[in-house]
C-alpha cells in the first residue's frame, strides 16, 4: 500500500485580506476609543479618610451627568434586598460631585470603613448599585432579614447582615 503524504496548509493564506479584512482595503476593526461616546456605568472610590463624611465621586462620572445633575441619588447594596437609600448630591461648581446627606447612614449600615473599596454601578434613573470590598480586597456580601424595608426612613439605620 502506497502512503500518501499531505503537506499542511494554512487557511486564508494567499488571499491578501489580512486579519478581519474584507479584501476591499477597509477594516472591520471598531473605531478608536476617542471617537466613541463616553459611557460611564461603573466606577469605584477608595476610602482614605473618615468613611462617614461626604464622598467625592470621580470627575468623569460627574462629567457624564453634565446637564442632568440630580439633587439626590438612590443607593442599593447589591445582594441586600430592594431597599434604596436616599443620598443628597452636591456639585461644587468645578465639576466635582459628592455624596452628602444620607451617605453616613448607608456607610454605617454597610460597614464602609478606612481602606474599603466601594464599587458603584450606575443603573440610570439616579440609582447606583453598590458593592463594598474590605481592606483584604474581598467583597462583603450582605443580605436583608426584612423583606419590607423599602418604607423605612433612612434615619433608622438598620444594617444589612454581613456573612462571615
Amino acid at each position: 500500500m502506497a502512503s500518501t503524504s499531505r503537506t499542511p496548509t494554512r487557511r486564508g493564506r494567499g488571499r491578501g485580506r489580512g486579519r478581519g479584512g474584507r479584501g476591499d482595503g477597509s477594516s472591520s476593526l471598531p473605531p478608536p476609543p476617542s471617537t466613541l461616546p463616553l459611557i460611564i456605568e461603573e466606577f469605584f472610590i477608595v476610602v482614605y479618610e473618615d468613611p462617614l463624611v461626604k464622598k467625592a465621586l470621580p470627575k468623569k462620572f460627574a462629567d457624564y451627568l453634565d446637564g442632568q445633575e440630580p439633587a439626590k441619588v438612590y443607593l442599593r447594596a447589591a445582594d441586600c434586598g430592594p431597599r434604596l437609600w436616599t443620598v443628597e448630591v452636591l456639585f461644587d461648581g468645578q465639576g466635582r460631585m459628592y455624596l452628602d446627606k444620607g451617605w453616613e447612614n448607608f456607610a454605617i449600615a454597610h460597614g464602609v470603613d478606612f481602606g474599603c473599596f466601594v464599587h458603584f454601578k450606575y443603573e440610570g434613573d439616579d440609582v447606583l448599585i453598590v458593592k463594598v470590598f474590605d481592606g483584604t480586597m474581598c467583597r462583603r456580601y450582605y443580605y436583608s432579614d426584612d423583606e419590607d424595608n423599602d418604607d423605612e426612613s433612612d434615619d433608622d439605620v438598620k444594617p444589612c447582615i454581613h456573612h462571615l
